[in-house]
């Protein structure tokens, strides 16, 4: 076994290039145990604003970076080859050092207790009873590190039924009620986009957590432990939707739930079964002003918040909506859904630019349609340095979001991209104290690899 570094020793490296004492995390330390999303992102978030992060992978690498290889970097060890890097992975590990690390290995655990008496900040999104198996219990981790933040992601919160089903964010969708919120179907299926929202929205929750952990922190000197679920966030994200007003909803809820499982047992499509569900928006926003339209060449999107904005839509397009003025002999619904093809059908004699200049002019929200491939050359996004371009060793210039905050004197700066797996395992044990013929045993034990 190796001998574990003392609790006193003094972390040696400098902090990486892009930090600087403007930002809010600079001198923060985080060692990442994460893989895919969502505590990937979040030590991204906390590296953009001066935190150094140590990435632990498995020594094969995060899955991420074998998800369409963009680039592969050769390795003198022909055993084994440096993983690739994606897009997937460089969209999300930016800023990092990478310690590849088999953490089942006995003789990791010296490593591990380094790192943990190293760090400020420890995430991890483990599945279900992993951590507790490790060692790396969150209970166990504020206990022997009473400073130490501990962050954690599980899928459906740690207590309950479901407290120990794995999940990943398709699955969350479909469990939190997003999936039905967002309403794309295909095929006659809920369905999902690409993007996996779940799983930033829980990244950004867990960055917002390790902020204030921290901040509480300063004040008493005591760490903590945040817990996070993918199943939160995602109803945050249908957060208009998870509302009852109990003595005015509970009744027509629970009608809804008795019907919704009479059109299971009798195998209806999904289709049918949305179709009862009650709507949170009134149907003149559903049918005309809080939507997307074709128009003679391509789709926009109208928001029309208020009363004052519905009018000045109706006065753009020439047409007249009686249901903006109080009459109570008017039925709204059938009102509506008359109303809708006609706006339809005034929408599709002219252009998108057209109706977007006139519709801005009269300060209505619109906008085109947009594909994601778009933004990386639009004029907008351009002007407010949403993107940044980085030289990546074996990729080229590569484009990718800026962070998604900023504050003043670059208190959040673009990072870097991650070294490639491997490259830093021995600066980083040396950091950590461990001695040359140490890390030589470590690396020929394949607890862990250089390149």
């Amino acid at each position: 076994m190796f001998p574990g570094p003392p609790q006193s020793r003094k972390w040696g490296s400098p902090l990486p290039d892009h930090a600087n004492s403007e930002q809010p995390f600079s001198g923060v330390r985080v060692v990442e145990f994460g893989q895919f999303v969502a505590v990937p992102f979040a030590a991204q978030l906390l590296a953009e604003g001066g935190a150094s992060v140590i990435k632990v992978e498995p020594v094969d690498g995060d899955p991420a970076r074998r998800l369409r290889p963009l680039a592969a970097v050769e390795s003198g060890d022909e055993r084994r080859p440096i993983a690739p890097e994606t897009r997937t992975f460089l969209s999300r590990n930016r800023g990092k050092r990478s310690l590849p690390l088999a953490l089942r290995h006995p003789e990791a655990k010296p490593v591990i207790d380094a790192l943990l008496a190293w760090a400020d900040v420890a995430l991890m999104n483990f599945r279900p009873g992993l951590a507790e198996e490790l060692g790396l219990g969150a209970g166990v981790l504020c206990e022997r590190f009473p400073r130490l933040v501990v962050g954690s992601v599980s899928a459906f919160g740690n207590q309950g039924p479901e407290a120990g089903n794995a999940a990943m964010d398709i699955v969350v969708q479909a469990r939190s009620g997003l999936m039905a919120a967002n309403g794309r179907i295909i095929d006659g299926r809920p369905a999902t986009g690409d993007p996996v929202s779940a799983d930033y929205m829980c990244a950004m929750t867990l960055a917002f957590g390790v902020s204030a952990a921290l901040l509480r922190r300063e004040r008493t000197g005591r760490g903590g432990h945040i817990d996070t679920s993918l199943l939160q966030a995602a109803m945050t994200l249908a957060n208009n939707q998870l509302v009852r007003a109990e003595r005015e909803d509970g009744p027509v809820h629970r009608e809804v739930l008795d019907r919704l499982d009479a059109l299971r047992a009798a195998g209806a499509p999904y289709t049918a079964q949305a179709e009862i569900i009650p709507s949170v928006r009134a149907r003149s926003m559903s049918q005309v002003y809080f939507r997307t339209y074709e128009t003679a060449d391509a789709t926009i999107a109208v928001a029309c918040g208020s009363p004052s904005l519905r009018k000045r839509f109706m006065r753009v397009m020439g047409l007249d909506d009686p249901g903006l003025t109080a009459n109570p002999d008017l039925d709204l619904d059938r009102h509506y859904d008359a109303l809708k093809p006609r706006a339809e059908a005034k929408l599709r004699q002219r252009t998108s630019a057209e109706w977007v200049a006139d519709l801005q002019e009269a300060g209505v929200p619109v906008s085109t349609v947009k594909f994601p491939l778009e933004l990386l050359d639009d004029t907008q996004t351009a002007a407010n340095a949403m993107f940044h371009t980085f030289r990546h060793p074996s990729a080229g210039d590569v484009t990718a979001l800026s962070p998604p905050v900023s504050l003043d004197a670059e208190g959040f700066s673009p990072a870097p991209p991650t070294e490639p797996l491997g490259s830093d395992t021995v600066a980083i044990l040396t950091d950590l104290g461990f001695g040359s013929d140490q890390i030589a045993a470590l690396l020929d034990a394949t607890v862990t690899r250089s390149s």
